[in-house]
């Protein structure tokens, strides 16, 4: 494929990447503004991951053999349906939820919405949680602490959750939003056992609504797993280059401060831009996105400007989050 002029020539190889479940798809833009491309499978026996394994193609067959460093190579951004096809398929990893004593079913009663409400047969989403475990202590409303923490119960549970191979927690404690001080010794008690990952509701969204932060928590826990580990891999062979991942709000943010749950629609959300971007270049007013990968399928709405919502249902389970309004579902040309 011959290339293509971009705009303007850089000093330095700039990347960008689509790491979908089936394929992943690079483009760079070399220092003299041609564009190149690769289109790669996403899982294979040749290399170990496929975005790095993409850039470095094409660094070989179009960069003189420079390597993959800050020298030669300024700036990686990556969009990717990790999360999205591990919420879609329920490969997130185990998770135990810590909830205040009383409230073990708070998130499987959720707040008894029924979308059909004439359906006969109800069929529950799957619980993202493999395990429940009760907090004894209290805070009110106004941040007051009505029963001290039982750091005891907290220890001992959690060393029972680790000898049973979990390495992924939910900490999810009544009006953490106004007092934080339960759930943060709960979390350091669960760093200090030995726990890889631990989300803490009101870290990972500080609303009042217990359902909807407990909710929000539980995937960002369930997904955490999966994606800190290609993201580390990234950045591990990556050095000083300047590396972002898109948000689900279509916006960039950096490698090292991105949340797992803010990347559900990560992949998913560089498709209204790009849909946005064609439209505004053929001069069309109304279009729909219909992005159809090797592993799920993206349908959006452009008309102008973006529609964002707040509330979101994906794989049946509500969370909160700021995202593009996209509807995925696991079926892609390849599932």
């Amino acid at each position: 494929m011959s290339p293509k002029k971009n705009s303007v020539p850089t000093e330095k190889w700039s990347f960008s990447v689509d790491m979908g479940g089936t394929f992943t798809d690079i483009i760079g833009v070399a220092p003299d503004g041609q564009l190149r491309v690769q289109k790669i499978l996403s899982k294979s026996g040749e290399y170990k991951d496929a975005t790095l394994a993409g850039i470095r193609k094409i660094l070989e067959e179009f960069g003189k053999g420079c390597p993959l460093n800050e020298k030669y190579v300024s700036r990686i951004r990556i969009g990717t349906t990790l999360a999205t096809n591990a919420l879609l398929e329920r490969r997130g990893s185990p998770v135990a939820l810590f909830v205040n004593i009383g409230f073990k079913d708070l998130l499987e009663i959720g707040y008894q919405a029924r979308p059909e409400i004439f359906k006969l047969v109800i069929k529950k989403p799957e619980l993202l949680y493999s395990t429940v475990k009760t907090v004894v202590g209290r805070i009110n409303a106004e941040g007051k602490i009505l029963k001290a923490l039982d750091e005891e119960k907290v220890r001992l549970d959690f060393e029972e959750i680790y000898s049973d191979g979990i390495r992924s927690i939910a900490v999810v404690l009544m009006h953490s939003w106004k007092n934080p001080d339960h759930e943060l010794r709960v979390a350091q008690i669960a760093r200090e056992t030995g726990f890889d990952h631990v989300s803490v509701s009101h870290q990972v969204l500080p609303l009042i609504r217990i359902v909807s932060r407990g909710q929000t928590t539980l995937i960002d826990a369930y997904l955490a797993t999966i994606f800190n580990r290609y993201r580390e891999r990234i950045l591990s062979e990556t050095g000083n280059i300047d590396l972002e991942f898109m948000k689900s709000s279509g916006g960039l943010t950096p490698a090292k401060t991105v949340l797992a749950k803010d990347t559900i629609l990560s992949g998913p959300a560089g498709g209204v831009i790009g849909t946005a971007h064609i439209s505004g270049k053929a001069d069309v007013q109304e279009a729909i996105g219909f992005d159809m990968g090797g592993t799920s399928t993206d349908v959006s709405r452009f008309g102008g400007e973006f529609h964002r919502v707040y509330e979101v249902t994906t794989g049946g389970i509500q969370y909160q989050s700021d995202q593009l309004d996209v509807e995925t579902v696991a079926a892609g040309g390849g599932s």
